[in-house]
């Protein structure tokens, strides 16, 4: 009896060890992104997310998006803020234009934990339509194509959702192609 305890001891730790590690290690920007890291934490190691994490130091947002949350944040890519008009990222970084900044970057934000299977959730239950709530007192509506979310801002702009459930420790990130705009 004993042997067949440490045999299946031994088959049930295997498993748990393939399982793990088939599980697929979402990276954002080349960097690995830790469910038990938070928002900041993982954000700060993709290099696609340069110019989010300065605009974040920048706003005074790191303490925030460390704490409890939960939070599902759109975060846009570097590409996605080159896209904007030219020197609008340079305004927007300047002291004095910190309360539009911190607009722009809480309008990415939702409050609670919205991962995608909750979205499209929401989505089907709003016919076709979720209508979100913003941190900034915005809103974002979500709409599916396919398998694919798309966001729209306020001002008529549409982000795709390029990584979706990237899981943090207070909350979740989707990566979008487009900066959101609040009216």
């Amino acid at each position: 009896m004993h042997t067949k305890n440490l045999v299946g001891l031994a088959v049930a730790l295997a498993l748990s060890v393939t399982t793990l590690t088939s599980m697929a290690q979402v990276t954002v920007g080349g960097a690995p992104m830790y469910a038990s890291k938070d928002i900041i934490d993982n954000v700060v190691n993709s290099k696609d997310h340069t110019t989010l994490v300065a605009a974040v130091k920048a706003a005074g947002l790191v303490d925030t998006l460390k704490g409890a949350g939960p939070f599902t944040v759109f975060a846009p890519t570097n590409t996605a803020f080159s896209a904007l008009p030219a020197g609008t990222v340079d305004t927007l970084l300047k002291p004095e234009n910190k309360p539009q900044l911190t607009k722009v970057l809480t309008y990415h934000v939702v409050p609670g934990k919205l991962d995608a299977a909750a979205l499209m959730k929401q989505i089907d239950a709003g016919g076709g339509k979720a209508m979100l709530k913003t941190a900034a007192g915005g809103t974002l509506t979500a709409t599916a194509s396919g398998k694919t979310v798309n966001v729209t801002d306020e001002s008529g702009g549409i982000s795709k959702v390029t990584i979706a459930d990237v899981n943090q420790s207070n909350g979740v990130i989707h990566v979008v192609d487009k900066v959101l705009l609040p009216k």
